[in-house]
């Protein structure tokens, strides 16, 4: 279904800057965000204009770090909190590209609901782009799992993202049962899922209460909800908890960076539990990509060893998949039995020593920074290592995936947030500093 003169088939963004202001849900802090058309292809993005150098944080699930009851962005030390019901938002109108500038640590809460985003969207105006997009059909069931609580991608023959939540705290509890089944269109999602508001119970509130959270807001500005219903407020849906929660399900499945074909069910699940299906599409949409022959390589081994002064056994890139500019970067290596550091490291357990990690990361920057045309002829010297973090062993038959993402990069100088997945899992993450060399003199 199409909204506003819209083909499904084309990316879209915004015709115009649009602009809100409000206070964060969970920091209570003050914030103004600016939403900007992006070219084709480029997603969506955030960008800290409150910080030096104006970090941006792309809007992937790689960049998603754990914290409680919301979703997460950050790179190095910018972050972007509770992103989730403004992606929803533009996903629900179907914004493939947009830059969000932020002013500060949290997108603001506005009323609780999607409402808000929507009405500047709208505001702004939506055009269709000259690039296609590129769906994730889901040709397979795929679920992940926590105790009682699931989330599932299934096939579908629709064509279009179908959405089935249920909602079900059990027996006795204050909300009762629900469950809610959504197509996703922009018309459908301005009339069903966008007005809802994000809730608690009166006991989670109480608690959250007692340890110093959520003190700038009161029942009438979310929904707080006890035996008799919402206090000091009032339904805007008969099961707006439900739909609240296809909301936030909407918007952490955007995090993906493309549309999905298939059908998602969810059965008490959360962010934590949506960001693990994201990462599972993911999985599935590379190597999809890869057969279809759209990930050709941006550089091959031999293109690799002409930028690279490494030679064996310490070239530890084995392709680049994506690169964009001086900007990021996307890299592999594979990792067999046969690699020269598994004699011994150890003979009995072999594990890929940490510090080959974080030089497989450094290699794959110190290529990306070599991008730009300044640095061509130069190499990228280690200056130094920050917030290196070894999370998960590698071993042989694993593929490393390595991202990298440029914070700051000048004729001489690279800030660079590095990061390594195995299975779409986060292994290793380090962000380091680099200095332009001349490749002959070494200054």
């Amino acid at each position: 279904m199409a909204h506003e003169g819209m083909t499904t088939d084309q990316q879209h963004t915004l015709k115009s800057p649009a602009a809100l202001a409000g206070r964060g849900l969970f920091t209570g802090a003050e914030s103004t965000i600016t939403l900007h058309p992006a070219e084709p292809d480029e997603g969506i993005s955030f960008r800290r204009i409150d910080l030096e150098d104006s970090p941006r944080i792309p809007a992937r699930i790689d960049y998603v770090v754990d914290r409680p009851r919301r979703t997460t962005l950050q790179i190095g030390t910018a972050s972007v909190d509770t992103v989730e019901h403004l992606l929803s938002a533009l996903s629900g109108m179907g914004i493939d590209n947009a830059a969000i500038d932020v002013s500060g640590p949290e997108i603001p809460v506005c009323d609780g609901s999607a409402d808000a985003f929507v009405a500047a969207i709208r505001d702004a105006g939506i055009v269709e782009q000259d690039a296609v997009r590129h769906p994730l059909i889901v040709t397979e069931p795929i679920t992940v799992r926590d105790g009682d609580a699931m989330v599932a991608a299934l096939p579908s023959d629709s064509g279009e993202t179908e959405m089935m939540y249920v909602l079900d705290y059990g027996p006795g509890a204050v909300i009762d049962r629900q469950i809610h089944t959504f197509s996703v269109s922009p018309s459908l999602y301005i009339e069903q899922i966008a007005p809802a508001r994000t809730f608690s119970t009166r006991q989670e509130a109480e608690a959250m209460w007692n340890r110093g959270m959520f003190k700038h807001l009161t029942p009438r500005d979310m929904l707080v909800i006890d035996e008799s219903g919402p206090m000091d407020n009032r339904y805007r849906f008969d099961n707006e908890p439900v739909r609240h929660k296809v909301l936030d399900l909407l918007g952490d499945l955007s995090l993906l960076g493309r549309p999905i074909q298939g059908s998602i069910v969810a059965v008490r699940s959360g962010h934590a539990l949506n960001h693990k299906l994201t990462r599972e599409l993911l999985e599935v949409a590379r190597r999809a990509d890869a057969l279809e022959g759209r990930l050709e390589p941006a550089m091959d081994i031999k293109s690799i060893m002409r930028l690279l002064p490494h030679r064996y056994p310490m070239i530890l890139v084995d392709r680049v998949l994506e690169m964009e500019g001086d900007t990021r970067a996307v890299g592999v290596k594979n990792v067999t039995i046969n690699e020269p550091f598994f004699q011994g490291h150890y003979p009995s357990t072999p594990i890929m020593p940490g510090v080959l990690i974080v030089e497989a990361m450094c290699q794959l920057a110190g290529l990306m920074l070599s991008q730009k045309l300044e640095r061509t002829g130069k190499i990228a010297v280690l200056l130094s290592l920050d917030r290196v973090k070894l999370r998960k062993p590698v071993t042989p038959g694993d593929q490393l995936v390595i991202e990298t993402e440029a914070i700051r990069a000048g004729a001489r100088y690279g800030d660079v947030q590095c990061r390594s997945f195995v299975g779409g899992e986060l292994v290793a993450e380090a962000r380091v500093k680099f200095l332009m060399v001349d490749a002959e003199t070494g200054q």
